[in-house]
């Protein structure tokens, strides 16, 4: 999951937004050969009631331990060129989680993200226990400038929700995908738009 450390005005990556001030074209040039991350995940579900739930997990560490709403994800992380997109989003979602999964995987279409990244996701019907995760750590630097490094799990924590609460806690980005799978699962369009003209509404 790239979910651990955000972005802030004064980090850039090595050809990003200071390589495009300070390098001008070379530095254009640089960014439009660097190749595009990718990264492959899974979506989990299962039915209540003749609807579905979602499987989402929450990002460790101290940027998301507050956020909540728009800040969960579906297991998922990046992987290398040639690697097999479905090997890789099982294996993010083992390391994520700790669990394993067995079943038929339904491919979803990829979609790109607001930042330029492109998700690839299947989805598979499954019964996990959310409480029984295990996730692989990382470690950072905390607090920031102290020298002290720390470790934190990759994801702090993981939950089933019924799919309109699902598309609230969901990054913004990843909505596309819960989407989908709600298509796949039979849920009316009407009823989804709806909860996402409630989502843009604005607050209070």
């Amino acid at each position: 999951m790239s979910l651990l450390i955000p972005d802030s005005p004064g980090t850039y990556d090595k050809v990003g937004r200071r390589g495009l001030v300070s390098g001008g074209a070379v530095g254009m040039r640089r960014a439009a050969e660097m190749p595009k991350k990718q990264s492959a995940g899974i979506v989990a579900y299962r039915m209540r009631s003749e609807a579905p739930e979602l499987f989402l997990v929450h990002p460790g560490g101290p940027f998301w331990a507050r956020k909540d709403d728009g800040a969960w994800s579906i297991p998922k992380g990046e992987f290398v060129e040639g690697e097999e997109k479905l090997q890789a989003a099982r294996r993010e979602f083992t390391e994520e989680t700790g669990l394993s999964l067995d079943g038929t995987f339904r491919e979803l279409a990829p979609i790109k993200q607001p930042g330029g990244k492109l998700i690839h996701a299947w989805a598979i019907e499954q019964d996990l226990d959310a409480s029984a995760i295990r996730s692989n750590l990382f470690t950072l630097e905390w607090p920031p400038r102290s020298g002290r490094r720390q470790e934190f799990p990759e994801v702090d924590r993981a939950a089933w929700f019924a799919w309109p609460l699902a598309l609230r806690k969901v990054l913004k980005g990843q909505r596309p995908i819960l989407i989908q799978v709600l298509g796949r699962l039979g849920v009316a369009e009407e009823a989804v738009a709806s909860e996402l003209t409630e989502l843009a509404a604005p607050s209070g």
